[in-house]
Order: structure tokens, then sequence, then C-alpha cells
């Protein structure tokens, strides 16, 4: 069942990519002939954007300044609120288990001091104390690690980001799926063709 389902979605896409390639075609002599025109009158490398060798590095460096910044540099302000989120859920839940640790941790030391007041008096033993403790400990640290892990996360999506603006999506270029059936065992292929035409 899962193949014939990778099958299908296989197909739909790769009959997707050549409507999606197609271009307008002029629809009257006029329209031929305007195209013409405006093609001599226009150099192909003045529509291409200069490439900034150093726009990486830059919106990786506002990144890292400031996480988001260099989501805005690249022009993708959609990404700020998901980085924001993402860091503020790693903040949250350390700070959570900080807290919940300390409260552990306190408890324990009055305990062994020869206090009986302490917050969990009652349901937890003495050895339950120090589970908790592990396990708040355990759970702030990985929880430190992820927070630092989207950090990073957040400097290489700036940095990937600003280099695939730069990537060259010219018509020169083209990468299109296809599906041919074999006939000696009658079997399918998938592949995708690339074509780099050298004007």
């Amino acid at each position: 069942m899962l193949n014939k389902f990778i099958l299908f979605f296989c197909f739909v896409l790769a009959l997707s990519f050549p409507a999606l390639a197609q271009e307008n075609q002029p629809k009257t002599k006029q329209d031929t002939e305007k195209l013409g025109d405006l093609k001599t009158e226009i150099d192909s490398t003045q529509l291409r954007k200069p490439i900034n060798p150093l726009s990486p590095a830059k919106a990786a460096f506002y990144s890292a300044v400031l996480p988001g910044l260099g989501q805005a540099y690249n022009k993708k302000y959609w990404k700020i609120p998901i980085v924001y989120g993402a860091l503020g859920a790693g903040i949250y839940f350390y700070t959570t288990n900080n807290k919940n640790y300390n409260r552990t941790r306190d408890a324990y030391k009055r305990r062994l001091a020869g206090f009986t007041d302490d917050e969990f008096q009652g349901r937890l033993t003495d050895d339950g104390l120090l589970e908790r403790q592990k396990t708040f400990r355990r759970n702030k640290e990985l929880s430190l690690l992820i927070t630092v892990g989207l950090y990073a996360l957040n400097i290489i999506d700036a940095n990937v980001d600003a280099h695939l603006l730069q990537f060259n999506v010219d018509e020169d270029l083209s990468l299109k799926p296809h599906y041919e059936i074999n006939e000696i065992d009658k079997t399918g292929n998938f592949g995708l063709t690339l074509n780099f035409k050298i004007n």
C-alpha cells in the first residue's frame, strides 16, 4: 500500500512540474514583435542581480547578534516568530525545570538539616527527593542544550537562506522528473533530468 502511495505521489509531482515551468507564450503577432523588440533591448546580464559574496556572512552575523535579525535581512519576515517561539519555548522549559530543581534541592537540604516542614513532607521520601532532583537537573540540562541548538539553527538558517537567495534560477537551467516503464520486467523507473544550456 505504501509503495502505491509513493508511486501515486511521485506521479502527481511529475505532472505538476511541467505545468509550473510553462511560460506565457505570445498570443498575437503584435505580442511576438513586442517580445522580440524587448529581448533585443534588454541584455540578460542586466536582469540578474549582482552576487554579493558577503551576504551570507552578514545574515549569519546578524542572527548571531540578535536572533531573527538575519531572517529580516533576508526579507523572510515570516520566520521571525518561529525563531522567537522556538527560543522562548526552550528558555521556558529551562527556567521551569531549574525552579523545580531548586525547590526539591532546598527541601532535601532542609531534611538533612533536621527540619520537617518542607512542601513535599508526607508525599516524597528522601530518596524520592533525590530522584526528583536528578530528573529535573537532567531536564534542565537538556533544555539548555536544545535552546543552544535552536540558536545555532537560527544562524545556520539565515546563512543558508542568504546563499539560496543568490542561487541561479536562469532559464538555461532546468530539472525535470521523468517516469518510464521498463519493457523487460514491466517495472517503473523514476528519474531526474538536469539540463544546462549554454548560449
